[in-house]
């Protein structure tokens, strides 16, 4: 290496230095590897752990498909149960023919046993429901794909979500119950169900019949209130208010504030009867329309009747009443217009169903026969013989609501009845009330016809004839008699001055009352001695001389 030149000193010849030895790098051998390949090793072996770890806690990859994919982002969305993360979203893509989105799920290791076929999965985000408010949580940390776990161990990779949350899950104890009914009324999924006004349980889901003549109602009852459910249990609607002004007056009913608003269920057995044996899983109930109508008895197989009125049909309407002395026997369902052309008039068909078995419960002795038997058939013809017959009364007077009453008029005209037809013709009758219309009407018209007009008139005629009359009266006889009074008035006062105590005429007839009265008294003597001595008359008085 050649070092830098020194400079000159002043003066003088250049000085040599000895030259600076180069430095000898030796290299030393051996068999350990150098320390900077050590860390990329490390960091590969870390790698490699990291991904057997990732495989081994790797569970399975499933599809959920929901109609939706609002909230749901890939890498982002979790996949909970019961608040713990099992997985998260991976993908999401459309369906084939776009209706609805699969979203690709991978579970954790510990989350396998959710891959089976009776899983149900959802995605939770904020909802108002009937049973309330749920989500909130997810306004701040976003939506998540919620769990509820499957008892089965038939496992399945494809699922269809739910669009909303389930009203129970599987971990919740208690009994499910199928209810029959032929309407939903304004329950939906997650109404209440009531026993006793306590909330004991849920509904969970509806359904309407394959034939669209019903509804099928799903509902779940808590432990413990489960027991409460007994084979003899009625259900029936508790849905709002339930106002009714009928001929049986106004009724007020209702579980309880909350029904008022989702509605709900309510159960319970039959007053004076126990709970029962306690009513299995699953078992199928009917489900009344109200109360009253639950906790009616069976009421058997229906009879079809119709009656023809004659009359005015207003106030009546389809569910009325048909009474028997205060039974109801059934209700009306329909109510029709026909014309005769022959007697070219109007008749009024009203269609009523009739249950005989509310008559035959109540019946003591020898009961009725059974509905659609000869005996039946006979009995119905002899009680129409007697004056069976359909008659409208007024049920309520603030409504005007009217009803068919049932009853015998042995007065009524002669009817007869074709049993046999489908429906069963029965005679009717007017009521009390239209037969006085009728009554009154017929007067009306024979008042109608009475000629007011010419009565009026003569009766004009008379009186002024009557005033004539009193006219010369007045002038003619009046005063004749006038005088006829004046005279017979003078002749009273004579009269009454010969018979007063102090007149002549009354002491002289006293003083000849008095002297025929001794003489009187005379005779009376005579008698008296000729009766006791009649010989008197021929010798005379004892002591008188020859």
């Amino acid at each position: 290496m050649n070092s830098p030149q020194e400079p000159t000193p002043p003066g003088g010849a250049p000085r040599s230095e000895p030259p600076v030895p180069e430095p000898e790098i030796v290299t030393k051998r051996g068999w350990l590897p150098s320390l900077v390949w050590v860390i990329p090793l490390i960091a590969a072996l870390i790698g490699v752990g990291l991904v057997v770890k990732s495989v081994l806690e790797k569970g399975p990859t499933i599809t959920i498909t929901f109609v939706s994919a609002e909230g749901l982002e890939p890498g982002k969305t979790k996949v909970k149960y019961k608040d713990v993360d099992i997985g998260f979203v991976k993908s999401i893509r459309l369906a084939k023919n776009h209706s609805r989105v699969n979203v690709e799920v991978q579970l954790t290791k510990e989350a396998e046993d959710f891959a089976v076929k009776d899983s149900r999965f959802w995605v939770v985000r904020p909802r108002i429901g009937a049973s309330g408010v749920s989500g909130l949580g997810t306004l701040l940390s976003g939506a998540y794909i919620g769990v509820d776990g499957g008892r089965s161990t038939e496992t399945q990779t494809q699922f269809v979500g739910l669009e909303s949350p389930p009203a129970v899950t599987v971990d919740q104890k208690g009994r499910q119950f199928t209810l029959r009914g032929e309407s939903l009324g304004s329950i939906d999924i997650g109404s209440p169900v009531f026993y006793r006004r306590v909330q004991v349980g849920q509904v969970t889901g509806f359904s309407l019949d394959k034939d669209g003549t019903g509804v099928t109602v799903q509902v779940f009852v808590s432990a413990p209130f489960d027991q409460y459910v007994g084979t003899n249990s009625r259900w029936w609607h508790a849905s709002g208010v339930d106002v009714r002004l009928d001929s049986s007056g106004f009724k007020l009913n209702t579980q309880s504030l909350a029904t008022v608003i989702v509605g709900g269920l309510a159960f319970q057995s039959p007053p004076g009867q126990a709970v029962g044996a306690q009513a299995p899983n699953n078992m199928a109930f009917r489900l009344g329309s109200d109360e009253g109508d639950a906790m009616r008895e069976p009421d058997g197989v229906p009879v079809h009747v119709v009656m023809n009125f004659n009359q005015s049909l207003r106030g009546l309407s389809p569910g009325a009443a048909v009474d028997f002395r205060g039974i109801v026997l059934g209700q009306v369902t329909n109510i029709g217009v026909e014309y005769d052309p022959q007697t070219k008039n109007f008749t009024m068909p009203v269609t009523m169903d009739l249950y005989p078995d509310r008559l035959r419960r109540r019946t003591k002795g020898q009961p009725v026969p059974d509905t659609g038997t000869e005996a039946s058939r006979k009995m119905l013809q002899a009680l129409v013989k007697h004056g069976l017959r359909g008659q409208l009364r007024t049920g309520n007077l603030l409504t005007g609501q009217l009803y068919v009453a049932l009853d015998l008029f042995p007065k009524a005209p002669p009817a007869t009845s074709d049993v046999s037809r489908d429906p069963i013709e029965l005679p009717t009758i007017p009521n009390t009330l239209d037969e006085l219309q009728l009554q009154v009407a017929d007067i009306a018209k024979k008042l109608d016809q009475v000629p007011f007009d010419q009565i009026g008139n003569n009766l004009n005629t008379a009186l002024k004839n009557a005033d004539q009359l009193f006219t010369r009266l007045d002038k003619e006889v009046v005063p004749q008699a006038r005088d006829t009074l004046a005279a017979a008035k003078q002749t009273f006062g004579s009269a009454e001055a010969t018979l007063q105590q102090d007149s002549p005429l009354q002491s002289d007839v006293h003083q000849a009352l008095q002297e025929l009265t001794r003489t009187l008294q005379s005779l009376n003597a005579l008698s008296d001695y000729l009766e006791r001595h009649p010989e008197s008359l021929l010798r005379g008085k004892s002591g008188d001389k020859p």
